[in-house]
């Protein structure tokens, strides 16, 4: 049912962050960066328009899921809302591990080690935890869940959080009501900085959960600053009156860190690397702090108001669509690059195979009742 108190503006910027990862992904194939299959036009050409999104996409879901999550911990108890969490996100997670995204598994050992055999052989390896699926850069693990590492940790996050929110909501928060505006940027800048200047040197980013600590203090860090703003409208209000000024720093730390980039890559760096690497950090933590709070600005100057029919059908649609975008996305990219098509064409293609086949997919489920649950739908049984 909905309700006045609704955050139509943050159910916009879910839709909105969940298709700018799925456009990230399909521009995955295309860049000289590691993925599941590549184009045979795959170069650097788009790689700075993907870097302008590279920081905060994964970071601002979790903000919004934190918001969400805090919400809903209003309506449970707490019981019900780890019941409603687990079911929200594991079975999509175990099913999305055994058949979603398998596939992405199949179609990179056939590219990266020309597998031949079927598809059923390769599934029942895959499914038996198969280890031999090696190359120079080391073993193929599966089952995996690649993209669904996000609902894997958000799941843990969510269960911990309905844990500990009984007692975490006897705690006093109108002190962080009064704090200065400054406070509510210059904590997520520390975050970010920290966890990109310090951590992620020490700890190699790898979504198996375990050891992934640099990639759990940002995503929790940022899920953390979800539940704890939803309640401070200060915070929102802010961003949509610095929303312009957010948008111009954000951008223009990105065109520094995009010269730093270059002046390194060509040996040209005016000052030492000690210096640089701290420094680059630091300002990709703007660029990324700022464009997620001009998004939460624009937001909620222009989408809070704005529910319709459309919003209700994405709202429900965009977890499926994130579901199974990859595994469309990685399968028609191997497809069609066999077809040798100019780069135009390809992508064109790609995209409209992409998010067709979301749609074709969420349209085929949300009929289906025993479907609906695997993929983050509620169970409605048939009339």
């Amino acid at each position: 049912m909905e309700t006045a108190a609704r955050r139509y503006d943050l159910d916009w910027l879910r839709i909105i962050a969940f298709g700018l990862l799925i456009f990230y992904h399909i521009g995955m194939f295309y860049v000289t960066w590691g993925w599941h299959v590549k184009s045979d036009h795959a170069s650097s050409a788009i790689e700075p328009l993907m870097l302008v999104v590279n920081p905060w996409r994964l970071e601002l879901l979790f903000f919004i899921s934190g918001v969400a999550t805090r919400f809903l911990a209003d309506k449970l108890p707490t019981w019900k809302l780890a019941g409603s969490r687990f079911n929200r996100l594991f079975w999509p997670l175990v099913f999305g591990m055994a058949v979603i995204v398998a596939p992405q598994s199949f179609y990179e050992i056939k590219t990266d080690l020309h597998y031949a055999g079927s598809y059923l052989e390769f599934w029942g390896k895959y499914l038996t935890g198969y280890g031999e699926w090696c190359d120079h850069e080391g073993c193929l693990t599966v089952p995996t869940w690649n993209h669904l590492w996000y609902v894997a940790y958000l799941l843990a996050y969510s269960l911990i959080f309905a844990l500990v929110w009984p007692l975490l909501k006897r705690i006093p928060m109108s002190w962080a009501k009064s704090l200065p505006g400054w406070v509510y940027i210059a904590v997520p800048v520390a975050l970010y900085w920290f966890v990109n200047g310090y951590l992620e040197p020490r700890f190699e980013e790898t979504h198996a959960f375990v050891g992934d600590w640099a990639v759990h203090t940002m995503s929790l860090g940022f899920f953390i600053l979800g539940v704890m703003a939803a309640k401070f409208d200060r915070l929102f209000d802010m961003a949509q009156k610095l929303r312009w000024i957010s948008l111009a720093t954000g951008l223009i730390s990105y065109g520094v860190i995009a010269w730093l980039r270059y002046l390194y890559f060509a040996g040209k760096l005016p000052i030492p690397l000690e210096i640089a690497w701290p420094l680059g950090t630091l300002i990709e933590s703007l660029q990324a702090v700022f464009l997620m709070l001009a998004l939460l600005g624009f937001a909620r100057r222009h989408l809070a108001d704005k529910d319709g029919p459309i919003r209700r059908t994405l709202t429900e649609a965009i977890f499926p669509f994130y579901i199974v975008h990859q595994t469309i996305t990685v399968v028609a990219a191997y497809e069609l690059n066999r077809l040798h098509w100019p780069v135009a064409i390809e992508a064109t293609a790609l995209v409209i195979i992409t998010f067709g086949g979301c749609w074709l997919s969420y349209e085929i489920v949300r009929r289906i009742p025993p479907l609906r649950p695997l993929f983050g739908l509620t169970y409605k049984a048939k009339r």
